[in-house]
């Protein structure tokens, strides 16, 4: 049965299922607006799932071919992967950060095989051992001249997001803030209308709603990995242009920074992409900053002895032993060990060694 909330006030959320995956759902939002309804991220691309957004937004009261636009708050597949099926139904418009807009456009753009040569060399270098990288290899050697997969093609986006922006939506104040971190051009969007329902107010005077799709949820830790690019020479080292929360050389700080602005916002309620809406963002916020900061003491500590950034996953904490961390899942835990390390060089207390291969780190 499709499950639709009616949040008041012409916003809506839509559980979409996410196929075999234990988030088991991303809530996509639906606003009212002059022109027709607006979607705030679509869901995965499954035909379950456009099945389920379809009867959502008809219980909502409209029609796909109502659809006036389409806000992606960032670009992973549970967020942007029906926007092309929504836009070939409906003619809607997508927009996105340039940064995140950039990730799409080099995802359509790249060669077969490209990711996997990319994700390969980087878990060399970070100390994966054999039986790690044999399947990467073997699915490799499988694609060596072969074509792109058929089926729909990831949607390019249509027009920018760009921070500090007072969309433009007929009969709604909705403004774009710029919160990299989950990935480099993460937005949130904030409702700048009174909440309909008097009995939800903020902390402190909290105004409007905050649609914060993945940079702030209410039991969740959202996973803060390198923002990472095919096309860079330097797989450990950030690139020499990179600048403070301008793309990939310290994706932890972005957060923790994006995660500040939210505070100082003190929205009335939180209007996550997974979970449930909650109130008191503020108080998350502080868990949140709270938890890296014992993160990084912690890694500190492991790192008075020199560690490649995969032994430094494999001793870090987990929300379950490494030993029953899937495959897939602990390249992800080695991008999150790589992002805090990052941190650690930015902040002068870590160092990686020269001549090491695999790359070293140690505490300074």
């Amino acid at each position: 049965m499709t499950q639709v909330t009616d949040h008041k006030g012409g916003v809506w959320s839509i559980a979409v299922p996410i196929p075999d995956n234990p988030l088991g759902h991303t809530l996509v939002h639906l606003l009212e607006t002059g022109r027709g309804p607006v979607l705030i991220d679509t869901g995965w691309d499954d035909p379950d799932s456009w099945d389920t957004l379809v009867a959502g937004i008809a219980a909502c009261g409209f029609a796909v071919t109502d659809l006036y636009g389409v806000l992606i708050t960032h670009h992973h597949p549970d967020h942007h992967g029906l926007s092309a099926a929504v836009r070939e139904a409906s003619g809607a418009w997508i927009a996105m950060h340039e940064a995140d807009t950039a990730v799409v456009r080099r995802t359509r753009e790249a060669e077969p095989g490209r990711r996997l040569d990319y994700l390969i060399a980087k878990l060399t270098a970070a100390g994966a051992p054999d039986d790690h990288l044999a399947p990467l290899r073997a699915a490799r050697a499988r694609k060596a001249g072969g074509r792109a997969l058929p089926g729909r093609r990831v949607a390019l986006p249509d027009r920018p997001i760009a921070p500090g922006e007072l969309l433009d939506l007929p009969g709604r104040r909705l403004r774009a803030l710029w919160t990299p971190g989950h990935t480099p051009g993460h937005v949130c969007l904030h409702l700048e209308e009174a909440h309909p329902d008097q009995a939800v107010p903020g902390p402190a005077g909290g105004f409007g709603r905050l649609f914060s799709g993945d940079h702030l949820l209410p039991g969740i830790t959202p996973h803060i990995g390198l923002y990472e690019d095919p096309d860079d020479a330097t797989l450990t080292d950030p690139p020499p242009s990179s600048r403070p929360r301008s793309g990939r050389g310290d994706p932890l700080g972005d957060y923790l920074a994006s995660l500040e602005q939210v505070a100082r916002l003190a929205p009335a309620e939180v209007l996550p992409a997974h979970q449930h809406a909650f109130t008191d963002a503020e108080g998350r916020v502080r868990e949140l900053i709270a938890h890296h900061e014992e993160r990084l003491d912690r890694l500190r500590e492991l790192l008075s002895e020199p560690l490649t950034p995969w032994q430094l996953a494999v001793a870090m904490e987990w929300n379950r032993p490494w030993e029953q961390i899937p495959h897939g899942s602990r390249n992800i835990a080695v991008s999150e060990a790589e992002a805090h390390l990052r941190r650690l060089v930015k902040l002068g207390q870590a160092e990686q060694l020269p001549g090491t291969d695999p790359v070293r780190f140690r505490a300074v």
